[in-house]
């Protein structure tokens, strides 16, 4: 079985939105393997998001991510990644296929609802920042 990562983002937290979204994996066939809520210093976001360090939106992704409470989770099952990335929906809610969590709930492409590993390497990296061992 496949594991990946996956966050409510503090637009979606703030919103009470934790149960639906977690909701909605349970129903596509994803395991919820571990969940819990956190708020991160903007240290710790800039860390998790070093990958976009280069990108200009950087500086307001980290500011974002630790500006509330958060919902990390495990999910788990057949092709998690793809699985969860195809649920989750494109980065941008106009954008997004109808009845993904994005297109449901996301704000903005800066407040979408949801973050998602995007391959095995970045999931393994990912679980092992918010699950270490």
């Amino acid at each position: 079985m496949e594991q990946t990562l996956s966050i409510i983002k503090p637009d979606a937290v703030e919103r009470n939105l934790g149960d639906v979204i977690k909701n909605i994996f349970i129903k596509n066939h994803l395991k919820i393997k571990d969940s819990k809520k956190i708020h991160i210093s903007k240290e710790e976001a800039s860390e998790f998001y070093k990958v976009h360090q280069s990108k200009p939106f950087y500086e307001a992704l980290c500011s974002y991510l630790s500006s509330g409470p958060i919902i990390v989770m495990i999910l788990e099952g057949e092709n998690a990644i793809k699985e969860n990335r195809r649920i989750m929906g494109a980065t941008n809610p106009k954008e997004a296929q109808e009845g993904t969590i994005r297109k449901l709930y996301g704000i903005s492409i800066d407040k979408n609802s949801v973050h998602g590993s995007d391959s095995l390497e970045n999931a393994k990296k990912e679980i092992n920042f918010f699950f270490k061992d």
